[in-house]
């Protein structure tokens, strides 16, 4: 076999269809965002997924005598909503990070990251288009691809929280509450200035959006907060003592009691469409919803539960790591686990699929049920949903599922990177052949080639020991526990 032949049979790479139709294992898809070993955050999840579930359907399927419990029950449970799963989804960073750390390149972490945001900014820009996102105003084409929607930020946040994690935990805490402190000021002056001046339209438009669900600001705070916490989880997780396991929910518990109380000093106020903008705020809509009933007439909503306010910030942080607590002590501490918190964690690992997909069925019972038949549709209806996605996954190998499609979109990315790669380093080989074979054509006497070949081979030693020096200063320093970044 030729030189050239050897090195394009080594650097040759299957091809990328072949490559897509191998088989995705299970549970790679039930994983995808889930960090192994810890199931109290995949029961968190599936009891989140499962009530934002039955919020959507509420919104939809209640007729208008009831639909003021939904409004009620949203202004409450919202704890459940996005603050707890951008939470989450930086814990899921944090794992994905940690876990590869030493055993594959930066490189390779950073891009599985880039893609999977990436891959789920694209899908809530899609649903943007489709107007999924409660915009207050549509934009024509392209602008109204944008909008800060769960999925938006969510995608961000991945990425986001990457960046986040190079900083020292007191940095990040600092950073966090200060966004948290200053976000409300700014919000104002950009929606009081936005119609005067082009400039700071165009930063409204970027920062807060047509759709204010979960606007850059303040929200952007929960990467910084919660990588902090999820580095105290993912420390626990790895010493996996009943000690470790204790300390970790005394940390979780102390700090979400202190925000819960923070959240509602600063958040007590109440407040109406007259006192705030229900353009800025979208949440506080609810208040206007509630009060279409004739029992009570509620005179105004508390700021901590007015979605993106300091208040609702802190109080939701707060929320967050009571929940994730609780769940753990019960769960991963006292290995309360049984049949039905085990659903609650299937449903947990297939929360980005039933978010995206239980949107096609909210369209068939508008405005038809009172609040009895409801919880019995609405009880079946999760049920039949989890169903469906278990039979997808364990018989159909969870083809064209979100999570299919996220692995998928990061093996093309992985695949073509290596290509590029292979690609690149053939080259690198042709070019270092072509150049010896011309410096040993311009040798014309055997001396030259002697020494020539001397002082190429004491080159390649010289190398090689210095690669063995730096693999055994690596061993070193991980028996010494040291990180390979300090």
């Amino acid at each position: 076999m030729s030189s050239k032949t050897k090195i394009l049979k080594e650097t040759e790479t299957p091809p990328l269809f072949d490559y897509l139709k191998q088989e995705i294992p299970i549970e790679d898809m039930r994983d995808y965002s889930s960090p192994k070993r810890i199931k109290s955050i995949d029961f968190v999840k599936g009891f989140a997924i499962i009530m934002i579930m039955m919020a959507h359907t509420a919104a939809a399927w209640l007729d208008k005598d009831w639909l003021f419990v939904y409004a009620m029950l949203f202004a409450v449970m919202d704890i459940l909503g996005p603050s707890l799963f951008i939470f989450l989804s930086a814990l899921s960073v944090i794992f994905s990070i940690k876990k590869k750390k030493g055993k594959v390149p930066e490189k390779v972490i950073r891009f599985r990251i880039f893609s999977r945001g990436g891959t789920i900014i694209l899908i809530g820009m899609l649903f943007n288009l489709a107007g999924l996102n409660q915009a207050v105003k549509t934009y024509p084409f392209p602008l109204n691809l944008w909008g800060w929607n769960i999925l938006m930020f969510l995608g961000f946040s991945q990425i986001f929280s990457y960046y986040a994690l190079k900083l020292r935990k007191m940095p990040r805490a600092v950073i966090g509450l200060i966004i948290i402190a200053i976000t409300m000021p700014i919000r104002a002056f950009l929606y009081l200035g936005k119609d005067s001046n082009i400039i700071i339209w165009l930063l409204h438009f970027i920062i807060t959006s047509p759709a204010p669900q979960l606007p850059v600001l303040p929200w952007i705070s929960i990467c910084f907060i919660s990588t902090i916490f999820g580095e105290y989880l993912y420390e626990a997780m790895m010493k996996g003592t009943d000690d470790a396991y204790i300390r970790l929910f005394r940390i979780f518990i102390v700090w979400g009691t202190i925000f819960v109380v923070l959240g509602i000093i600063f958040g007590w106020r109440l407040q109406t469409a007259k006192t705030m903008s229900v353009e800025e705020y979208l949440q506080l809509d609810l208040l206007r919803i509630m009060n279409q009933q004739n029992y009570y007439k509620f005179p105004g909503m508390p700021e901590f539960l007015i979605r993106g306010t300091l208040g609702n910030m802190l109080y939701n942080l707060g929320a967050a790591l009571l929940l994730i607590a609780i769940s753990f002590y019960y769960i991963d501490i006292k290995k309360g686990e049984n049949d039905f918190t085990s659903m609650f964690i299937y449903y947990g690992k297939i929360s980005l699929s039933l978010f995206l997909i239980h949107y096609i069925f909210i369209v068939l019972y508008v405005e038809q049920f009172n609040i009895i038949v409801f919880l019995i549709v609405v009880i079946s209806y999760v049920g039949f949903m989890g169903f469906t996605m278990y039979i997808w996954n364990e018989y159909g190998n969870g083809i064209g599922s979100p999570e299919w499609i996220m692995i998928q979109m990061g093996r093309v990315g992985q695949k073509t990177s290596e290509h590029i790669n292979k690609e690149l380093r053939r080259t690198e080989i042709l070019i270092k052949n072509f150049t010896k074979m011309i410096m040993i054509r311009t040798i014309t006497t055997p001396e030259k080639m002697d020494e020539f070949i001397r002082k190429r081979n004491l080159r390649k030693d010289e190398k090689r020991k210095k690669k063995e020096e730096r693999k055994k200063l690596k061993r070193l320093h991980r028996q010494m526990g040291y990180d390979e970044n300090d």
